[in-house]
């Protein structure tokens, strides 16, 4: 049984992230957000585009204001108003000023803009009470970014603040790589869909509409198989469906050794390497990755039927995989932090142990809450509303109130 940290190393060696040659697509820069980029970025302009004021009040000349004081203001004359967006006519001589707003094209001859609070106007004429700095509140022309150089590296994300650099610099269509295509089916004979009626032995699968919505939160495109009974002909008919349109397969359910878990032998049946088939983690144990000798078929993951087992089982090793393929040069592993223990926190020590809670920020330090209620793999219901997953290692069976803790932050959370 593969250690979290070797299986981990495995699925992430086995990703192979998308081609930059058939796995890119133009999109327009409204449309942009939370994709990947998939080519850099140049933009032909300059940041900021001209000298500008970072602040309103006075143009001047710093020789004409640099013994300025209270008691012994520098008087200079107001030749122009500079409002932002306008252009300026005027060169400032000396003994001359122009009233300037922020944004607002510096006027030749100007070097230094001083601030309005520091002045005093009558009429045509304004009082400088106080030395500004050398070339103080002047946004120098390039001095962010220089026209033809690199303004965004390929494989990034595209959140906020990428996208307003871009709109910024008038990209109005971008390079990015396309979602990743994640193919979901459950199996077992006693599932049946959401819309209908329970009989007696009988569960609503429930795993496929969270890993869709997992994958969704990903960034990535879920393709929906439904429901395999457990028939090794059925199953075989969709597994090999599924490796040819998708990137990932996930299947929950079928990969433990019962006798009606046949998922492991089809898989061998198409020629499959199995290169994981149980891990040292609780919930998660049963778990199944495999490639296929077929030229770009999918990274097979076989998740567990417990619904708890498959989001743990999710957040530590496909969510990873996906960030991988998606093209994101860097940052696929999960996100681990060391925070303050609320509640005491037991396993029983023989395998990495996940316990779902919430972080809670107290008093400037995080704070990891237990969800209460049972923690089986089984026990859906109080995973809801958590954002983090507890980490108890191989050997710990304990952790005390107030001790420090390891947790998984979940990201789309």
């Amino acid at each position: 049984m593969l250690s979290v940290s070797d299986a981990q190393a495995i699925i992430l060696n086995l990703v192979q992230p998308l081609d930059l040659q058939r796995d890119t697509e133009v999109v327009n820069l409204l449309t942009a957000d939370s994709r990947i980029l998939a080519t850099p970025v140049t933009s032909p302009l300059d940041f900021p585009h001209w000298d500008n004021s970072a602040m309103d009040g006075y143009a001047v000349r710093y020789e004409d204001v640099q013994h300025s004081s209270t008691e012994q203001p520098a008087i200079l004359e107001i030749v122009e108003e500079i409002p932002a967006g306008y252009q300026p006519k005027s060169t400032i001589q000396p003994g001359q000023a122009a009233r300037i707003f922020t944004g607002a094209v510096i006027p030749a001859g100007a070097d230094t803009v001083v601030m309005q609070e520091k002045t005093r106007r009558e009429e045509n004429r304004v009082f400088i009470l106080d030395v500004p700095k050398p070339q103080g509140f002047v946004r120098r022309k390039a001095s962010f970014y220089q026209a033809g150089t690199q303004l965004l590296p390929a494989g990034i994300k595209l959140n906020a603040s990428e996208i307003a650099v871009l709109a910024a610099a008038q990209c109005q269509q971008l390079s990015v790589y396309r979602r990743p295509r994640v193919a979901i089916f459950s199996t077992g004979d006693e599932l049946v869909r959401v819309d209908q009626p329970l009989q007696p032995g009988q569960i609503v699968d429930s795993n496929q509409y969270a890993l869709a919505a997992l994958v969704r939160q990903s960034g990535a495109e879920p393709l929906i198989l439904g429901i395999v009974k457990d028939d090794p002909v059925a199953l075989e008919k969709v597994i090999a469906h599924a490796i040819a349109i998708a990137d990932i397969v996930l299947s929950s359910g079928g990969v433990s050794v019962g006798d009606y878990d046949y998922v492991d032998k089809i898989l061998e049946s198409l020629q499959a390497k199995i290169h994981i088939q149980a891990v040292q983690i609780s919930p998660g144990k049963p778990l199944t990755v495999a490639t296929f000798p077929t030229q770009n078929s999918a990274l097979y993951f076989g998740l567990p039927g417990n619904p708890a087992a498959v989001l743990v089982t999710f957040w530590r090793f496909v969510l990873p995989a996906i960030k991988k393929l998606s093209g994101i040069t860097e940052g696929w592993e999960p996100l681990f932090l060391k925070v303050r223990s609320h509640d005491e926190l037991r396993s029983d020590g023989k395998r990495e142990t996940y316990l779902w809670g919430k972080l809670h920020l107290i008093d400037g330090v995080y704070e990891f809450h237990k969800a209460g209620g049972s923690h089986s793999s089984g026990n859906l219901i109080n995973l809801a509303q958590t954002n983090a997953l507890a980490v108890l290692p191989v050997g710990q069976t304990v952790i005390l109130p107030q001790e420090e803790v390891q947790v998984l932050q979940l990201s789309n959370r």
